[in-house]
């Protein structure tokens, strides 16, 4: 008997509930279907909205220390970790549903992205960018002379991708850090996880909820999506590059676009981290990248570089990887495929079964029978950086050098961001300054490449300064006004 559950998305403040329209998205996984309410505005009611948040926003969340929204995030994100909370179980209930994604695979990876929002982490988040945080309270002393002061935009308009659940807590905890009124548009993929921390904060600390809003509509509707870019200061949008490309011709000339496009990871193994122990070790950390959301995020491995030398062979350390991902399949099953999402996984094993044919002589070789969930296509060379149909299926190559891997990366330096390595200290810095220069903005160990760190550069950006406007008040504008203090009558002659 299949389960059903009912959940009302978005987050409308200003909005009279009376006056909207729902649409329902059907999610079905996991024996359980899940039946989710999204609201569908007019042109008029997104204007309204995005006027009562930019109001709210100036009136509620403006004068807010910047200490104090880290305590307001740091109470919800507690709130959303602790496993007895209404908030959490809907999350744990719906999430693995809406997503398809393994119930205990969502749990875990929540708990620790979670954990990256906490106070401590936020305040590393705001010092990575401000040397003096303070410049997003009040004006503050300049090294040069003078005064600044950070200022976040008065309306943030955030479109966030689905393929990972809990992405969008990102960019709405860096506009909230500076102090913007943030409205964010649901993913059809996922409406959940947005809706339940949007409510979750507004709960914490109440005069919040009338400062951020959560929408959706359905993907390509210009006219709703000119309506609240023409109210926005700054919009932000994750996704693939034909989706950033239509969101940028929809947002106005004079408003600020952030995009942050379809990236790929790779992972570099050095000869160091193959021994007997190390090896299989090194597999297992890779296996746990390549599985933990099927490698939908921008950070996902789709290629291993396997230095030789070492005590393990790369052919051997590529059976290592296949035994940990035959494990890992077992203890977090993969999700059911889309038709689409299957044909591409075929095609890539079929490409891969033609290589191990016609290139037996250069030890290409397929691991994985045709109904695994995963797939390991091993090749004695290295080969071309390409792009795996992600759900658990990798190249692995095997290299003389780690450095033969630096100009097969050179020509894909605007896809390239996070890169895992297995290395020494020296080899780890040497190598990091050579893929920084082809365009790597991440360097990762294994099995951490799909578990960034808070405050880290996202696409080699700042995460809050490059939201914010600085204004300086210059120290000769300093001096002019000293001369019309009242104290300054005393000096005349």
């Amino acid at each position: 008997m299949t389960t059903r559950r009912h959940f009302r998305a978005g987050h409308l403040p200003g909005l009279d509930p009376a006056s909207l329209r729902w649409q329902v998205l059907p999610f079905e996984a996991h024996g359980a279907r899940a039946d989710i309410e999204v609201p569908v505005l007019d042109q008029a009611q997104m204007t309204q909205l995005a006027r009562h948040v930019r109001r709210a926003a100036r009136e509620v969340l403006q004068p807010l220390p910047v200490d104090a929204l880290i305590g307001i995030i740091d109470r919800a994100v507690a709130r959303l970790l602790d496993p007895a909370d209404p908030a959490r179980r809907e999350l744990d209930a719906l999430l693995p549903v809406v997503s398809g994604f393994d119930a205990e695979m969502v749990r875990l990876g929540l708990n620790a992205y979670l954990q990256t929002f906490r106070a401590p982490q936020l305040q590393r988040f705001v010092a990575q960018d401000f040397s003096n945080p303070k410049v997003l309270d009040g004006f503050q002393p300049a090294l040069k002379g003078g005064a600044v002061r950070a200022f976040g935009p008065q309306l943030l308009v955030h479109g966030w991708a689905g393929n990972v659940p809990g992405l969008p807590l990102w960019s709405l905890a860096c506009g909230l850090l500076v102090k913007a009124g943030n409205i964010g548009k649901l993913p059809s993929a996922e409406p959940v996880f947005a809706s339940v921390v949007a409510r979750v904060l507004g709960e914490v600390h109440p005069p919040l909820a009338d400062a951020l809003a959560i929408v959706w509509w359905k993907g390509g509707e210009s006219p709703l999506a000119g309506a609240l870019y023409r109210e926005a200061d700054t919009v932000l949008a994750y996704g693939g590059n034909a989706a950033l490309r239509e969101v940028r011709e929809q947002v106005p000339a004079t408003t600020r676009f952030l995009g942050y496009g379809h990236k790929l990871g790779v992972a570099l193994v050095g000869r160091a981290a193959l021994d007997m122990q190390r090896g299989p070790a090194a597999a297992r950390l890779a296996a746990a990248d390549l599985a933990r959301y099927e490698q939908q995020g921008c950070w996902s491995p789709h290629m291993l570089f396997v230095e030789r030398g070492g005590a393990l062979a790369p052919r051997a350390f590529a059976q290592h990887l296949a035994a940990a991902l035959a494990n890992l399949a077992h203890r977090h099953p993969r999700r059911q495929l889309s038709l689409e999402e299957a044909g591409a996984v075929a095609a890539w094993r079929q490409a891969a079964e033609w290589r191990a044919i016609n290139d037996a002589g250069a030890g290409a070789q397929l691991l994985g029978d045709a109904d695994a969930s995963w797939a390991v296509a091993f090749h004695d060379a290295p080969l071309p950086l390409a792009a795996s149909p992600g759900q658990r299926c990798v190249q692995v190559c095997a290299v003389d050098s780690l450095d033969e891997v630096l100009p097969l990366l050179a020509p894909h330096g605007a896809l390239l961001q996070t890169a895992g390595l297995a290395t020494t200290p020296t080899e780890l810095y040497r190598l990091g300054a050579l893929l920084g220069q082809l365009g790597v903005t991440r360097i990762a160990p294994l099995g951490g490449m799909t578990q960034p760190e808070a405050g880290w550069h996202h696409d080699g950006r700042f995460n809050l300064a490059d939201l914010v406007r600085m204004v300086e008040i210059e120290q000769a504008a300093e001096r002019a006004a000293d001369r019309l203090a009242p104290y300054a009558q005393e000096e005349r002659p």
